[in-house]
């Protein structure tokens, strides 16, 4: 007698784990959570994290970039959503 079911049937694929696993090591390695953290957050959450965490890498990426080359963006990033004092 054979089973047609894949071997996922009962379980998550490897490919999946995989990629859960390189989800907890970003927010481990860039975003300082521990890994129960990650382990505990809802999947849409976390995803969500994920992407907020490389806009805010790739923002400071470029920001770094024109201060490097002189383009004169030089506004000082605070964080999302906050701007700097008016003088």
């Amino acid at each position: 007698m054979s089973f047609p079911l894949q071997p996922t049937f009962f379980g998550l694929s490897l490919e999946y784990m995989e990629n859960v696993y390189e989800q907890f090591f970003v927010l481990k390695y860039h975003g300082g959570w521990s890994f129960t953290e990650a382990y505990s957050l809802p999947i849409k959450l976390r995803e969500w994290f994920l992407k907020r965490l490389v806009r805010q890498k790739k923002e400071e990426q470029e920001a770094a970039e024109d201060a490097s080359h002189g383009t004169g963006r030089s506004q000082t990033v605070l964080g999302p959503g906050v701007n700097p004092p008016k003088l």
